[in-house]
């Protein structure tokens, strides 16, 4: 049997914490190891226990959320951070994601849903939907200065990468991007690390945001 998806969850409210804590705790596969109600206690959890899914609030005080976003990306291996909101569109939501987040999920995420949904991010995978990123992107100030930087990058990309990246940007799985393209898994994956560190990318949901700013994903 395969150890249980550990997680912390992080929210200021105790009564959300319980909430996630009870809906994640039904599933046989998943351990609540911990909750903390700010950033300094949930970096804090995060080296104590080594999670591999953290569900963190973005709007607390003390050290917010954000703050606690980049410190543990800083961390050695660090877990995959899904921000959790109330509203989709929030601005917060997508400076997470250029924090590094993996993804987010709105508070009001059905149980089976959340439960499905952190077992995408403990695979590695983005939580966010095409959907939901074109709302953000929409959502988020109109920064020439983001968007230059973007171009800028994406011209380091061969035109196989660009390609790949684009299908990032439009939400689509490593086997989706395979069947799109007519390469292998294996390819696509090698293609994808190969990006990440072109384009110094934390995850692939920095470089699916990376794709729609720099044009290549129309909203």
């Amino acid at each position: 049997m395969t150890d249980p998806i550990r997680v912390i969850v992080v929210d200021d409210e105790p009564m959300v914490c319980a909430h996630l804590r009870t809906i994640l705790g039904s599933a046989d596969d998943i351990e609540v190891v911990d909750v903390a109600h700010d950033g300094a206690a949930a970096v804090e959890a995060v080296v104590r226990h080594r999670p591999r899914v953290v569900l963190m609030d973005l709007r607390m005080p003390g050290v917010d959320g954000l703050t606690a976003i980049e410190r543990i990306r800083q961390l050695p291996d660090p877990p995959a951070v899904v921000a959790l909101t109330t509203f989709d569109a929030d601005q917060y939501v997508i400076r997470a994601l250029r924090a590094g987040a993996a993804g987010f999920l709105v508070k009001s995420t059905p149980p089976e849903d959340l439960i499905g949904l952190v077992r995408v991010a403990a695979d590695g995978h983005t939580v966010l939907s095409p959907a939901a990123a074109r709302r953000l992107v929409a959502a988020s100030a109109d920064e020439q200065e983001v968007r230059d930087r973007a171009r800028k990058l994406v011209r380091g990309l061969t035109e196989r990468e660009v390609d790949v990246l684009t299908c990032l940007g439009e939400g689509l799985s490593n086997a989706q991007i395979a069947g799109r393209l007519f390469l292998s898994e294996a390819t696509v994956k090698g293609y994808v690390s190969r990006m990440l560190v072109k384009l110094d990318c934390n995850n692939r949901t920095q470089a699916g945001l990376l794709a729609y700013d720099a044009g290549l994903v129309t909203r």
